[in-house]
């Protein structure tokens, strides 16, 4: 099978794996420009309440693949950049599910979802300094954002790659499994996230990444939705909630 990104839907979750076996799920040209009209799409569709991320078998993602740095590194880099903007700006929540090698652009995709949860032996690792890259500004923040200063240095400076707890220490994972159970912590959770309000889901998407020229618009539609009171009636009534509200088409959580 030709390397790309696969993907399913199934009881509202959004899976997009990345399928390149051969070279440990690296990211190809193709694959780069494949993933913003893939989430385009499934952002677009009423069906979709969460979006999955993970790799094909053992690894989530290796890296770009890294014959088409010698074509043109900025255009690949560039590649990279718009996939990453397009995840992040996903108006639903987003799981980046690592197992294995989560490196390089792997690590750019990961930090694009709003969370990570990795198996006990992935390794995570930032390798542009191993290539004399200039890492982009836009990622280099997002990975300040999630593990300071310090650790974002290290990871740039070194190259050096660190094991799943002391990426659950720095902020970069959510949590930690042992190794088989994954999947099944993600699927659980998935559901979970699918079972909550997407209202407060997209306002708190948006508030959390920094946007700040909404609050009105926020405000009105949670006026104009039954989710608060059938959330309180659900409550009151012990059932579980039946929330209605979904993203008018074309809402993004960019700044």
């Amino acid at each position: 099978m030709e390397p790309q990104l696969l993907h399913r839907v199934t009881d509202s979750v959004a899976t997009v794996v990345v399928h390149h076996p051969a070279k440990r799920n690296a990211m190809t040209a193709a694959m780069w420009r494949a993933l913003p009209p893939l989430l385009d799409a499934l952002a677009g569709d009423p069906a979709v309440r969460a979006l999955v991320l993970t790799g094909e078998g053992a690894t989530f993602c290796a890296g770009a693949d890294i014959s088409t740095l010698r074509e043109s590194a900025e255009e690949a880099q560039g590649l990279a950049v718009r996939a990453e903007e397009a995840l992040a700006s996903f108006p639903k929540p987003t799981l980046a599910a690592v197992r294995g090698h989560c490196v390089g652009g792997g690590a750019q995709l990961a930090a694009a979802c709003d969370l990570r949860f990795a198996e006990e032996t992935a390794l995570f690792g930032v390798t542009p300094a191993k290539l004399g890259v200039v890492y982009p500004a836009s990622s280099t923040r997002r990975l300040v954002s999630l593990t300071g200063p310090a650790t974002t240095k290290y990871l740039l400076f070194s190259g050096e790659l660190i094991d799943a707890q002391r990426a659950l220490r720095t902020g970069l994972v959510d949590e930690v499994l042992p190794e088989g159970g994954l999947g099944e912590r993600v699927d659980r959770f998935a559901r979970l996230l699918v079972s909550r309000s997407q209202l407060t889901q997209a306002a708190a998407k948006e508030f959390a990444n920094g946007r700040t020229d909404r609050d009105a618009y926020w405000t009105a539609q949670a006026r104009g939705s039954g989710d608060t009171a059938e959330g309180v009636a659900a409550f009151l009534e012990r059932r579980q909630p039946r929330f209605d509200w979904s993203a008018p088409t074309g809402v993004t959580t960019s700044g």
